[in-house]
């Protein structure tokens, strides 16, 4: 075929090519077919090895079902879509199943807070009690601080921190954080002394969101964090979707978690056993802001695209580069997150990530900027961490 290609060179171009010239072509043609074959032999034995893993996890039953998604600012990498959604009935995990995010969310509410701040309908530095005058924590309190997680809010324990699907129209969210505000009113250290994490910080950015913007919390996220990136309320929103396309959450029979679930998790939201496996039933985070996205993985893969890209549809280069400024304390330490995002190491390759986990679900999407890639793992179990074999899984891209 090569010999072909040079006689072809010559036939058209007897004038422009020597016999060494179109030797020389079919050479540099020859190298270039072997390093594209090449290329592609190490892409398919890499994915065949990640494909092996995640199917080894779905074999030893440690998930009943598995999303993961690489990208980088182009399109999908890789994908996998395993194991059941829904054991009882059947039904398969699919690109297009939902699952609980619950503390990713963090990440997105965090860029509709800059978006304001960007707007200049908020001030980074401003004390929260500006916005929310309820607030207990006075005025040292700043929107930095809840972003940065230096704000002292105390973290008490948020599994409780949910409500069955079924009187979700008529649950007061406002009546439920004013409880839990009054449960614990007062700080742990001073605002920005030091981080610590804590879901009511993120649970009352939220609320800054809404009382500036003039919009409920979900609606502002769908027309202006969704809506720009091209997601469908199918694929990313803060409601459940119905004709099945949302995967049942699970606890291993044989757990912790399963032994004290009476003291995590109201009995309510209990199901029944499916095999090895104990159904949670379809609920919702009393606060959305601090966990309440329901997506899928290629959702998830989308906004990680944006943000890989040189110019995002949701914030301005300069605020991206806020973005994903490291944060100090007040004192001038480090402390290992940005204004939404916690700072990770893979084997000397750093990333940016948050991870989510609560009733039923566990996920984590991470950024190696270094890399050009994002990855996210989403699975419908909570007894176990998926973070390890994330890293498993991510090692085999960031080589």
């Amino acid at each position: 075929m090569l010999l072909s290609i040079g006689a072809l060179i010559i036939e058209l171009h007897p004038l422009r090519f020597s016999t060494v010239q179109a030797l020389t072509l079919i050479v540099e043609a020859a190298l270039l077919l072997v390093s594209g074959a090449t290329t592609n032999n190490a892409i398919d034995d890499r994915n065949s090895s990640v494909r092996e893993i995640l199917e080894e996890q779905i074999r030893a039953s440690r998930y009943p079902g598995i999303q993961y998604v690489v990208t980088d600012s182009a399109g999908v990498v890789f994908e996998y879509d395993g194991g059941m959604a829904d054991i009882a009935h059947g039904a398969p995990m699919t690109p297009g199943t939902t699952m609980m995010a619950y503390s990713m969310t963090k990440t997105y509410t965090a860029v509709a807070v800059l978006q304001l701040i960007e707007r200049g309908q908020v001030n980074l530095d401003d004390s929260v009690t500006a916005y929310l005058d309820y607030v207990p924590y006075g005025r040292a309190l700043t929107v930095r601080s809840l972003l940065a997680q230096m704000s002292g809010i105390p973290n008490p324990i948020p599994l409780r921190w949910a409500h069955a699907a079924e009187i979700h129209a008529s649950f007061s969210e406002d009546a439920a954080l004013r409880r839990v505000l009054s449960e614990n009113p007062e700080l742990k250290f001073p605002p920005g002394t030091r981080y610590a994490y804590s879901n009511i910080s993120y649970w009352l950015l939220g609320k800054v969101v809404e009382k500036v913007s003039g919009r409920r919390f979900p609606s502002y996220m769908a027309d202006n964090i969704f809506g720009p990136l091209g997601l469908s309320p199918q694929e990313a929103a803060f409601t459940i979707v119905g004709g099945g396309a949302h995967a049942k959450g699970y606890l291993k029979k044989y757990s912790w978690l399963n032994i004290f679930k009476g003291f995590l998790v109201d009995e309510s939201l209990i199901g029944d056993y499916e095999g090895s496996w104990l159904s949670i039933r379809d609920h919702y985070l009393n606060g959305p802001a601090f966990g309440g996205l329901i997506a899928t993985a290629r959702a998830v893969a989308r906004f990680l695209r944006d943000q890989l890209r040189e110019h995002s549809v949701l914030l301005s280069p300069a605020t991206t580069k806020l973005f994903y400024a490291q944060q100090r304390t007040i004192s001038g330490e480090p402390v290992p997150m940005t204004l939404g995002w916690h700072i990770g190491d893979l084997s000397g390759t750093p990333y940016y990530y948050k991870e989510g986990g609560g009733g039923g679900f566990h996920s984590e999407m991470r950024l190696y900027p270094s890399r050009h890639i994002g990855t996210v793992i989403m699975v419908n179990e909570t007894s176990s961490s998926c973070t390890d074999t994330q890293d498993e899984l991510d090692a085999e891209f960031v080589r």
